[in-house]
């Protein structure tokens, strides 16, 4: 299968930004979206959509950009989330994203159907992850970013298994969320988390609800 390429961003002017984020679906943790300039001569190979990348490439190809490329990246907290909802926080972050690169690019090219309310040429492109190399670069700085912000919470929160799930409802992840109830770091908004803390609140309810 075809990797992404420059095509659709060559009739474009110079600087481009791709603009990607991670961790929209999951129930706790921040969601973290980049934006990526490429030197179009000089970019790490292999650059793809990070969820076709196995861990050790995406690791890799990510420490090779920091170097060859220019990158910013924006985070919406998980307060952020609870007020704004997720679809706000993740076109926060993604306006936080391009500020941070630290000069404005003459063009951003997100992934999805829309771009953020900003005053700046910019072009959404639906699973543009999969066509463009800038974007598909942003998908690999937001998510490695996003995972490691996840580790180091997992070792102030045991139990969840967010250094392997990274904050996603897996069934171990739901399960302990149960069991152990949220933490401040899971988004009150999203209705399993609403679930757990009802429970939480009223045990003796919900088991007879249950039986």
């Amino acid at each position: 299968m075809a990797r992404p390429c420059f095509k659709l961003e060559r009739d474009h002017p110079m600087p481009l930004a791709g603009v990607d984020e991670a961790g929209c679906a999951p129930l706790a943790g921040p969601v973290v979206a980049a934006a990526v300039v490429l030197d179009r001569d000089k970019f790490p190979r292999g650059i793809d959509d990070s969820k076709k990348l196995d861990l050790a490439t995406r690791e890799a190809i990510h420490a090779k950009l920091m170097v060859q490329a220019r990158c910013g990246v924006g985070i919406c907290t998980v307060e952020e989330i609870d007020s704004l909802n997720i679809y706000w926080a993740r076109m926060l972050a993604m306006i936080r994203a391009v500020e941070a690169l630290g000069f404005e690019p003459a063009m951003v090219m997100v992934d999805g159907n829309r771009c953020p309310k900003w005053d700046r040429p910019s072009l959404p492109i639906i699973a543009g992850d999969a066509k463009c190399r800038s974007i598909a670069a942003a998908s690999i700085v937001a998510k490695v970013t996003r995972d490691r912000i996840m580790a180091q919470y997992a070792e102030q929160h045991p139990g969840y298994g967010w250094e392997q799930n990274r904050g996603y409802p897996t069934p171990d992840h739901r399960r302990a969320l149960r069991e152990l109830g949220p933490t401040p770091l899971h988004r009150r908004s999203f209705n399993l988390v609403r679930e757990a803390l009802a429970a939480a609140a009223q045990p003796d309810l919900f088991a007879i609800a249950a039986e």
